[in-house]
């Protein structure tokens, strides 16, 4: 299956739906941007501020455009929110590789089993549907909280690149980097996370 950039690809299950970011998603994504400057502060791009989150959406919209990246909104069906964004991006069909990132949740929404559930549903079609090989992700090395969220879904970390980027405050920082690679998937990362899912469905 190639990635089909004009298609409104639909990811779900019973705990969350994503869908693909649109224009008028603004709304109900900006009370993050006004009231949780927390959320942004560990990369710069991020959606901080009324201004910012026009500036992130309208990105995200035209590097879709571009066929780079895609972004998805996240509903959490449990509550009836929108709760966050993440995306595909770093997509490399002729190589079988592909990085999810740009993730980020409502204050009230981490740690609540949200992650997991998106991730699988991320993971469950980048190596099932569209058959890749090898899955990336990427975090600021000292935003603890986002590396152990990578780590308990079955990531392993690779390396770490040296002063690579900047956060939000245009502090230089150093990036880890972790993947999961397909016969991970398949053999343990797979069963892990969809029990895990499961548990939270059963609470």
């Amino acid at each position: 299956m190639n990635f089909d950039f004009e298609q409104n690809y639909i990811l779900e299950n019973e705990v969350v739906r994503l869908e693909p970011i649109k224009t008028s998603d603004f709304d109900v994504l900006l009370t993050y941007s006004e009231n949780e400057p927390e959320i942004w502060k560990f990369n710069a791009g991020g959606a901080n501020g009324k201004d910012n989150l026009e500036k992130y959406i309208s990105n995200a919209i035209f590097q879709r455009e571009q066929e780079k990246e895609y972004a998805f909104i996240i509903f959490d069906k449990r509550t009836n929110n929108y709760v966050g964004s993440t995306r595909f991006y770093g997509i490399f069909l002729e190589n079988q590789t592909i990085e999810i990132g740009y993730t980020w949740y409502g204050k009230e929404y981490q740690g609540t089993g949200i992650n997991k559930n998106c991730k699988y549903l991320l993971l469950e079609f980048a190596f099932e549907k569209l058959n890749m090989e090898r899955v990336a992700f990427a975090a600021n090395s000292k935003n603890s909280r986002s590396l152990n969220a990578m780590k308990s879904i079955g990531c392993v970390v690779e390396g770490i690149l040296r002063n690579c980027s900047k956060d939000a405050e245009g502090n230089r920082i150093d990036v880890t980097r972790l993947s999961i690679l397909k016969s991970e998937w398949y053999e343990t990362v797979k069963t892990k996370l969809k029990n895990s899912t499961e548990s939270l469905v059963r609470k």
